[in-house]
């Protein structure tokens, strides 16, 4: 991935977490407590918790990565649980989210700053467990993400993810934004691509730079890595196609 587009979605993600992005909202020291009391759950799509049952069985003193999940939001609540918590994050705001809580709360959780796609920071096999809430839209190929949790997680490890379908790319964003849909775009597809469309250039600077993955990079991805899926649902996300199909989905998988 060129390093001026990440350069570019760091700045953009910095700004939108301190704008209070639905993404950058900490938990409350009320979450964070029943947490602490067995009570919790967390999000990798905008609305259904994950199911407990895809978590460890024993999470106290499991070595978990929340990647690229700054905001304040994953990262505490499984700290809480009595994991031991890495947060990385392509934001350095975002990671400040999740120390604020950390102080906050009395937590203990160790962050790093990098590109999702490279997870060179971490020795082969350091995690039993990884948590990735929809945010690989903003890298301009999913397989090293995939190749990467592959390479981290211990045999048996969990990979918990949450990604974007690709349908929300396929329309002219201007129309869209006006309720209308046509079609204009193919996929795989690519903000970069289109910045002559002072529209989506607009999008892409304010909001971030995106690509719209194929399900068989998403999916497929994950199993060409060595990973087993174990565990699917749908979730909502894009406003107007809510009512008629589901834009969002995670994915359970387990490392072979």
């Amino acid at each position: 991935m060129e390093n001026s587009i990440l350069k570019d979605n760091e700045k953009i993600w910095d700004e939108r977490s301190e704008n209070g992005d639905i993404w950058s909202q900490p938990v409350t020291s009320e979450q964070v407590e029943n947490a602490r009391n067995g009570n919790w759950s967390i999000f990798l799509t905008p609305t259904k918790p994950v199911p407990r049952d895809w978590f460890l069985a024993e999470m106290k003193g499991k070595k978990i990565l929340c990647l690229a999940s700054g905001g304040g939001q994953q990262g505490p609540i499984l700290a809480a649980t009595g994991a031991e918590v890495t947060v990385f994050d392509n934001s350095p705001k975002q990671l400040e989210k999740d120390l604020l809580v950390a102080r906050r709360d009395n937590l203990v959780i160790k962050t790093a700053q990098g590109n999702m796609q490279d997870l060179s920071c971490f020795e082969d096999e350091s995690f039993d467990m990884i948590v990735h809430p929809w945010s690989n839209s903003y890298v301009d190929s999913v397989l090293p993400v995939w190749k990467e949790c592959g390479r981290v997680l211990k045999k048996s490890g969990i990979l918990i993810a949450g990604f974007g379908s690709p349908l929300e790319y396929i329309f002219d964003p201007e129309k869209f934004d006006k309720g209308e849909l046509e079609l204009k775009y193919s996929i795989p597809y690519a903000d970069i691509d289109h910045q002559d469309n002072p529209y989506i250039k607009n999008i892409s600077e304010n909001g971030g730079f995106c690509w719209g993955h194929t399900l068989t990079d998403q999916i497929q991805g994950q199993i060409s890595a060595g990973l087993l899926i174990a565990g699917f649902y749908e979730d909502i996300g894009v406003d107007l196609l809510d009512p008629y199909i589901s834009c969002s989905m995670a994915t359970k998988a387990v490392k072979l």
